[in-house]
C-alpha cells in the first residue's frame, strides 16, 4: 500500500485559454493534515473542485489509494471514500440538527434516502447521529433547525455530515472562513480530532491554523505550485512570502 493515498500528475484545468490549474503534481500521505494554501486566484479551488471530480481535468491524472479516479463521477469518488465539505453552507437549514446527520446517515442505504418510509425506521439512525453530533460538540443543539444554528456550529454541523458519510479521506474548503476567534479555535480543535484516523486535506487562508494543524503545505500561485513542506519550510521561502504572506514577518 503506497504511503500516498492521494496523488495528482500534471493536473490541469483550462477555461476558454485561460489556465486556472497548470501542471499540478500534488501527493498527499495517508493520515496527516494537508493543506493547500495561495493567495486570491491561485487555483486552489479549482483544484478542489478536479480532485473532488465536480470538474473534469483538461489533462493529467488522480490517483486515489492506487485507483485512477480523473474520469469518475463525484458520487463514485465519495463512495471510495473521499467525501468533500464545502466553503458556503451545504446543510438543510430547515431541519434539525438531528435531522442533518440522519440524513447523511441515510446516504449509506445506497440510492434511497427512504423518505417514504416510517418515523420508526428512520429512528433506527438517531443514535449514531446523537454520537457523531457530540463527537462535533453540537449536542445542546440536537433539535434546534439549521438556520438558527451560529456560524462556527453550522460549520460544525457540516463536519457532522461528512463525518457521517464514513469518509477515509476529507477535503474541507476553507472550514474556518469567516470566524471569530472562539469559532476558528473550536473548529480547529475539531479538525484535529477528526482527523486523528483519517487523512485530511484543506484549503485554508487563517496562517495560524494552517501552521497549528498542517505537517505539510503545498503553496499554489497562478495556478502553480509554487512551494511545498512543513510550515517552518514554507514560510521562510522568499517567493511564498512574497506571493501569499506579504513581504515583512510571516
Amino acid at each position: 500500500m503506497s504511503e500516498f493515498i492521494l496523488e495528482t500528475e500534471d493536473l490541469t484545468k483550462e477555461f476558454a485559454g485561460f489556465v486556472a490549474v497548470n501542471g499540478v503534481n500534488l501527493r498527499v500521505e495517508r493520515g496527516t493534515i494537508h493543506a493547500l494554501i495561495g493567495p486570491n486566484g491561485a487555483g486552489k479551488t479549482t483544484c478542489f473542485n478536479l480532485l473532488s471530480k465536480f470538474l473534469q481535468p483538461t489533462r493529467g491524472r488522480i490517483s486515489y489509494k492506487g485507483k485512477d479516479i480523473t474520469a469518475m463521477a463525484a458520487a463514485d469518488v465519495a463512495n471510495l471514500g473521499m467525501v468533500r465539505s464545502f466553503q458556503i453552507s451545504a446543510v438543510f437549514p430547515h431541519l434539525t440538527v438531528l435531522e442533518n446527520v440522519r440524513i447523511a446517515l441515510q446516504r449509506k442505504r445506497g440510492g434511497s434516502f427512504d423518505f417514504w418510509r416510517s418515523r420508526s425506521v428512520l429512528d433506527t439512525f438517531n443514535d449514531r447521529a446523537k454520537a457523531l453530533i457530540a463527537d462535533v460538540g453540537l449536542t445542546e443543539f440536537t433539535d434546534v433547525l439549521a438556520v438558527e444554528l451560529p456560524y462556527g456550529r453550522k460549520r460544525a454541523l457540516e463536519i457532522a455530515t461528512t463525518l457521517a458519510l464514513d469518509p477515509e479521506m476529507m477535503l474541507l474548503d476553507e472550514p474556518t472562513a469567516g470566524m471569530g476567534h472562539e469559532d476558528i479555535s473550536r473548529i480547529a480543535a475539531l479538525i484535529k480530532s477528526v482527523a486523528a484516523n483519517r487523512t485530511v486535506l484543506m484549503v485554508e487562508h487563517n496562517l495560524s491554523v494552517v501552521e497549528n494543524l498542517c505537517q505539510r503545505i503545498t503553496v499554489l500561485t497562478r495556478g502553480r505550485v509554487l512551494a511545498e513542506g512543513d510550515y517552518e519550510t514554507v514560510s521562510k521561502n522568499p517567493e511564498v512570502r512574497e506571493a501569499y504572506m506579504g513581504t515583512g514577518d510571516a
